[in-house]
């Protein structure tokens, strides 16, 4: 049995096949941990969602933003944006059942025996993995309350407050705590966020670097396995305990997997085609 971490597939089936082919994966043996953002963009969000959910337990999913906007549009019918892709899902008969398995994923994936986690984005430098841990718990928790879900979507989108504080509540704390956790690249060196920057490492926003590179970032001796910033292209950080593995296959890139329990060489497929206009 071999644990394998998968980058940002965003509806990109067909490479997302034959990565698969290519690692010989089991699926009734072999596991699989996505850092997120498994629809959207590409096209066939519906089949990447109904073979991940056919894996059963051997499956962990870290919620992306992507999958987070999909779960708010079908819950409060908020607009679609320009670019997105997964009408496949919300048209599905089997919509409610993926949307419910989808809402029912973390944000936030530690394996204590690896010292491993799979995240999104990053874990804010501010953070200890623990308090990383309990306030992804406390932001799941309200995505599978059908009570709180809906305030919590209705207030997911926005770039403010930019920097975390143990005195924030309702739904601007949500809100903070889902920006650190499937949204940021760039932050300073108190952990404030830069939410609009999307380019590499070159040239980053004046005061702000990668999470990552934030000076005594508290959670730095666990290994972290993240997405989201294509930019990077699958470059890895070991000095930094840090692994990125969205190589961009939704903009005709790669699609990237790595063994887990040996975190050395990433796997890739080559995409057959740019997926998005």
């Amino acid at each position: 049995m071999t644990t394998y971490a998968i980058g940002d597939i965003q509806g990109c089936y067909e490479p997302f096949m034959r990565l698969l082919d290519k690692i010989d994966f089991d699926d009734k043996e072999d596991k699989l941990w996505s850092v997120g953002d498994l629809v959207n963009r590409g096209p066939d969000s519906l089949k990447v969602l109904e073979f991940c959910r056919s894996l059963g337990k051997n499956f962990v999913c870290s919620l992306g933003n992507h999958d987070l906007h999909l779960l708010a549009v079908a819950a409060c019918r908020r607009q679609v944006k320009t670019g997105d892709t997964f009408d496949d899902v919300l048209t599905s008969p089997n919509r409610d059942e993926l949307l419910h398995w989808l809402r029912h994923q973390k944000l936030l994936h530690y394996d204590n025996n690896r010292n491993v986690a799979v995240v999104h984005a990053g874990i804010a430098p501010q953070w200890s993995m623990d308090q990383a841990r309990k306030l992804a718990s406390e932001v799941e928790d309200v995505i599978r309350d059908d009570n709180l879900a809906h305030i919590y979507y209705h207030n997911m989108y926005g770039n403010m407050p930019a920097k975390w504080s143990d005195d924030l509540s309702g739904p601007v704390r949500w809100r903070v705590i889902t920006n650190y956790l499937t949204r940021m690249r760039f932050c300073n060196h108190k952990g404030k966020l830069e939410l609009q920057t999307k380019t590499g490492m070159i040239n980053p926003p004046k005061g702000y670097m990668p999470w990552f590179l934030v000076p005594d970032r508290k959670a730095s001796d666990t290994s972290i396995l993240f997405g989201h910033w294509a930019a990077l292209l699958g470059d890895t950080y070991e000095g930094e305990n840090v692994y990125a593995l969205d190589t961009g296959c939704v903009w005709g890139q790669k699609l990237a997997v790595i063994n887990v329990d040996k975190l050395d060489k990433i796997h890739t497929v080559k995409a057959k085609k740019k997926s998005i206009s």
